[in-house]
């Protein structure tokens, strides 16, 4: 193929800016939001008023911040279909899940009023905290998720229990520069011994 046609093919086949969907465009745009506002574990509630879930409050469960999304707990629930798996015996089956929401059709819920409010950031005995814009009040961060569920061990595993692991794989290792000191000393003291 000529460079003239590789060319033409090129800017033939690239996105057009009228093209991107959503989260692209905005990201092309430098759209993306400075501070997000939203985590996983506040109370929101639905604002966009061409959203079929105006109105709905619910949990953030998780902050998609690439596609500019929050996966909210029992709005814009969609049926799912599951294959089904004849090695585990499954069948097939259709399941109700959430669909994120794009984070600008939904505000923080004060704790005060209970109706969506903005948020203005203040400092508060040296620790930055988010103020609602309607009543005034501190909207606390949620806490961090719970911690990682340990591991369970497989049946066929030879160690159960932390001890027995660090037991069969640590060694204990003297400091590098330690073992060069004693040798060293070793010598000096073979040599001066071999004078006497």
């Amino acid at each position: 193929m000529s460079n003239g046609r590789q060319k033409l093919l090129k800017i033939l086949m690239a996105p057009r800016p009228g093209k991107l969907q959503g989260y692209q465009k905005q990201a092309r745009q430098g759209l993306m939001p400075k501070r997000w506002n939203i985590l996983r574990g506040d109370t929101v509630q639905v604002v966009d008023r061409r959203h079929p879930e105006r109105g709905k409050q619910g949990k953030v469960l998780d902050v998609d911040r690439e596609k500019l999304a929050v996966l909210i707990e029992n709005v814009n629930m969609h049926e799912e279909e599951i294959e089904a798996d004849p090695e585990r015996g499954t069948k097939a089956s259709k399941e109700m899940r959430e669909r994120p929401v794009h984070y600008s059709n939904v505000h923080l819920v004060d704790p005060v009023t209970g109706f969506p409010t903005k948020i203005a950031y203040s400092y508060l005995n040296g620790e930055k905290v988010r103020i609602s814009k309607r009543s005034g009040a501190v909207i606390p961060k949620p806490p961090p998720p719970s911690k990682p569920i340990d591991p369970i061990p497989s049946e066929d595993s030879d160690t159960m229990d932390d001890g027995e692991v660090w037991a069969a794989t640590y060694v204990e290792r003297t400091n590098k520069w330690e073992d060069m000191r004693e040798e060293l000393v070793k010598k000096l003291e073979e040599r001066d011994g071999s004078r006497i």
